[in-house]
């Protein structure tokens, strides 16, 4: 058996398996290419033949959804948040929580902006309801988690003080929030923990 025929039957999988290894290989084509990734790349890079994805996918355009539902789906961003460890002292949790979800909207913004400066349209179907809500609501608790440990040295509730922590993260960027940051992550967990005031 030669290797391209190796590669093309890749035996054992299942179709969502197949599906995943599909997606996976597509995410960092589609940030670098856009809508402009050819499905024969995609193939290359997940060691499957071309025919493979057709199986799985009706057309690229199916392919580019799965992607971006991909990037926007919250279970890396949120097994990030909840393995960070409740016992470090608060200032250095919330510079692993705001890494977490640098890292996240990072990878949002790259597969995002990447289609949109190729001229890609936006999904055939409309989004599920409530998927963004419950979403935000996700990470929104696990944030909150990563506060709860010192709920009683704290003068606002640890939801008020989410919102807050939010709110002064992401208007720290250029443009977006998947822009350049423009204050360090350890300059604003000071401003938010300490204010900006000497004491």
């Amino acid at each position: 058996m030669t290797e391209t025929e190796s590669r093309r039957r890749a035996p054992g999988m299942s179709p969502e398996q197949r599906r995943e290894t599909v997606v996976r290989a597509a995410l960092p084509l589609v940030s670098e290419h856009g809508a402009a990734v050819t499905t024969a790349q995609i193939a290359r890079a997940a060691g499957i033949g071309e025919a493979t994805i057709f199986r799985v996918f009706d057309d690229k355009q199916a392919v580019l959804e799965a992607v971006v539902a991909a990037a926007l789906d919250p279970t890396v961003v949120l097994q990030e948040l909840r393995s960070i460890p409740l016992d470090q002292p608060l200032a250095v949790r919330l510079v692993d929580a705001a890494d977490a979800l640098d890292a996240h909207f990072a990878r949002v913004g790259s597969v995002l902006g990447a289609l949109h400066a190729t001229g890609h349209t936006g999904p055939r179907r409309e989004p599920v309801p409530g998927g963004r809500e419950r979403s935000v609501s996700v990470t929104f608790a696990a944030i909150a988690e990563v506060i709860e440990p010192d709920r009683d040295r704290l003068r606002l509730p640890v939801e008020t003080l989410v919102h807050a922590f939010l709110g002064l993260l992401f208007p720290a960027r250029v443009g977006a929030p998947a822009g350049p940051r423009t204050v360090a992550v350890e300059d604003l967990v000071d401003v938010f923990l300490y204010g900006a005031v000497k004491p």
